[in-house]
């Protein structure tokens, strides 16, 4: 039988999504079934959550910032004897006591059209807009360029940011095809992304048979592909720029990297 894990929330439930991922990911092999409920802004609709916790007792986390709904909640779990886990309270607790300002127990305030949610479409259509070597004219206005040889993700990379207000241009480095002029760039980061041959190959190989393209050619070639490489990182090293191997990383490890090297950069230009 599996577990159940309800996911309880006022607003859209991105943030409890994301926790409860993060956490379900320390455990293997656990069967786990998740029950999501979210908008949940009324008696009403709290109701028919706590009916369906009811018939499939299990762990509850929920975000409620509104003190009625969350009493309501709480006590139901007490009553039958489910564990009830408030997300954000020990965090706006925490907070309130630094700030010395009780919050304001407004739901989906993150989600509020303000100049940040504006800023994240904008870097969104700028990463469209310069991907995969587009808009070269406009790369002054990007917060960081990235490079890297075909299949390197570049391009998921640079949306990857975008969600989180950089703009990102990305620029594919193939051989004996010549690069823009890098080092007039002033304002943008510039970073290298490189992977290891072999795991480059077999996802160079993956792609050729999605298109179903099942000829041999220098894109998949080892010895083609490691002298690519190569030459790659003798570019990177003309810029010098930092490098970053994606072999073994996921699109948000490599994009919380670049994220690290932004918040470096805009700190020496501090000093």
């Amino acid at each position: 039988m599996p577990f159940h894990l309800h996911l309880v929330s006022d607003s859209t439930g991105e943030t409890i999504g994301s926790l409860a991922r993060a956490c379900l990911a320390q455990f293997e092999g656990v069967d786990v079934e998740e029950q999501v409920w979210n908008l949940i802004n009324s008696q009403r609709q709290l109701q028919l959550v706590l009916d369906g916790i009811k018939e499939n007792k299990g762990l509850v986390l929920y975000t409620f910032v509104d003190e009625t709904l969350r009493r309501t909640l709480e006590d139901f779990c007490h009553a039958e004897s489910i564990t009830c886990i408030s997300v954000l309270r020990p965090v706006l607790n925490g907070m309130a006591t630094l700030f010395g300002k009780a919050p304001a127990h407004l739901p989906g305030r993150q989600h509020v059209l303000d100049a940040g949610y504006f800023a994240r479409i904008d870097a969104m259509d700028f990463a469209m807009m310069q991907d995969d070597g587009h808009g070269i004219d406009r790369l002054q206005e990007a917060d960081v360029v990235i490079l890297g040889v075909s299949r390197t993700s570049k391009t998921p990379t640079s949306i990857y940011l975008a969600g989180r207000g950089i703009r990102a241009a990305n620029i594919p480095f193939v051989p004996g095809i010549e690069m823009p002029d890098l080092s007039l760039l002033e304002n943008p980061l510039i970073v290298g992304l490189t992977k290891d041959p072999d795991s480059l190959i077999a996802i160079r190989r993956n792609r050729l048979h999605l298109l179903s393209e099942e000829r041999e050619t220098a894109y998949v070639d080892p010895e083609k592909v490691r002298s690519e490489l190569q030459e790659a990182r003798r570019f990177f090293a003309r810029l010098n720029c930092p490098v970053i191997d994606v072999s073994r990383r996921s699109i948000e490890e490599t994009a919380a990297e670049i994220m690290m090297l932004l918040a470096r950069k805009k700190a020496a230009k501090k000093k």
